[in-house]
């Protein structure tokens, strides 16, 4: 007879309401986050695994207003960069705004630190581990954020060195996101880059496969032009 160590339903339910009700946030309204919210939030990120136990991430919460102005044109920069490099889909690009670095309530800059290349264990061959595992710490502050009601959204539109040097942060660590947390007027039903179409949700019979890589299957792109 084995325990049952399931969640009671009413929880269950609010973590997956948390997963399928996330959203990768852009436009907030005024109002500050109590700090012992803020605090849940970063200390959801802190209890996510990592690999060898490395913790790589290191968060940089920004409170001076010259300098988050200084990372919002960093973005508005790549922002631009990015839509000419994309040629005929610049325009549907610079729809999506960047504002949400002025306008959000909090803003936190999650780095690599400066220490795991120490951690062998999970990275003699999987370098990007480290990676993987501060991904797991924002996406645990993703969840516990819109739990609380909080939405957050993750931009990655910036040069990491010149973050870096803005941050005054050691040479071998990586700047890897810029969360804007903050009070929204409502949360999309659907994922922003779906509404807009920009794309849309991978099927389960795309990505799910048995035993072998199947290349029979058509891909994702490949079923959107037929």
């Amino acid at each position: 007879m084995f325990m049952d160590w399931a969640f009671p339903a009413a929880q269950k339910e609010g973590v997956y309401r948390a997963i399928y009700e996330r959203r990768d946030v852009r436009h907030f309204v005024a109002g500050s986050i109590p700090e012992e919210v803020l605090s849940g939030i970063i200390d959801a990120g802190l209890a996510a695994p990592s690999v060898g136990y490395m913790q790589p991430w290191r968060f940089v919460r920004i409170q001076n207003p010259a300098l988050r102005e200084s990372i919002f044109q960093l973005a508005q920069h790549e922002r631009q960069q990015t839509a000419a490099a994309l040629g005929e889909r610049d325009e549907e690009f610079l729809r999506i705004k960047t504002d949400g670095i002025r306008e959000c309530a909090e803003v936190i800059v999650v780095l690599l630190c400066n220490h795991r290349e120490r951690y062998i264990f999970g990275r003699r061959t999987m370098p990007h581990m480290d990676l993987a595992s501060a991904s797991c710490a924002i996406q645990n502050m993703w969840l516990a954020a819109r739990a609380e009601g909080i939405g957050l959204g993750w931009v990655s539109l910036f040069d990491p060195d010149e973050l870096r040097v803005l941050l005054n942060a050691p040479d071998d660590a990586e700047p890897i996101a810029v969360l804007c947390l903050g009070h929204v007027e409502r949360f999309n039903e659907r994922p922003l880059l779906e509404t807009a179409g920009w794309d849309s949700p991978r099927e389960r019979s795309d990505v799910l496969m048995t035993d072998q890589w199947i290349t029979a299957v058509a891909s994702h792109s490949e079923k959107d032009s037929l």
